[in-house]
């Protein structure tokens, strides 16, 4: 079964384009600025934004606080829906793993963070955005 908007046999493709097109970046200049600050590296070695990947290429970056580790699987035509964009890499059971403990210890500290009892005003609002520095 073949899918047309994947190619798998011998494509290439910008590391910054396959980022942003598997959706593993929400745009292609967050993509590219990764890559250009050192932070994605394709089979071990730093990469630039231009860097072509194919089928078979072990892409690793930190993603948040938790390293992402794939293996490319396919190049993907265009940026589709997600479950297009998931069959284009494997991620690493290691990699899987480090996301689920993390996903767990952030679910458990929300748990226990503490909560008002109503939603605040435009003035509790402002002052809140102001204490974390947003404003």
């Amino acid at each position: 079964m073949s899918d047309p908007a994947l190619s798998s046999g011998g494509g290439a493709a910008r590391i910054d384009r396959w980022l942003f097109g598997v959706r593993l970046f929400k745009s292609r200049s967050l993509a590219a600025e990764a890559v250009s600050g050192g932070r994605v590296h394709v089979n071990g070695a730093r990469v630039k934004p231009a860097h072509a990947v194919r089928p078979g290429d072990r892409v690793r970056f930190v993603r948040g606080a938790v390293e992402f580790e794939c293996t490319v699987q396919a190049i993907p035509a265009r940026r589709g829906p997600a479950p297009e964009a998931a069959r284009c890499y494997l991620e690493s059971e290691a990699s899987r793993s480090r996301r689920e403990a993390f996903a767990e210890r952030m679910r458990l500290a929300a748990a226990l963070a503490p909560r008002p009892e109503e939603r605040p005003d435009k003035h509790q609002r402002r002052a809140l955005r102001r204490l974390r520095g947003r404003d």
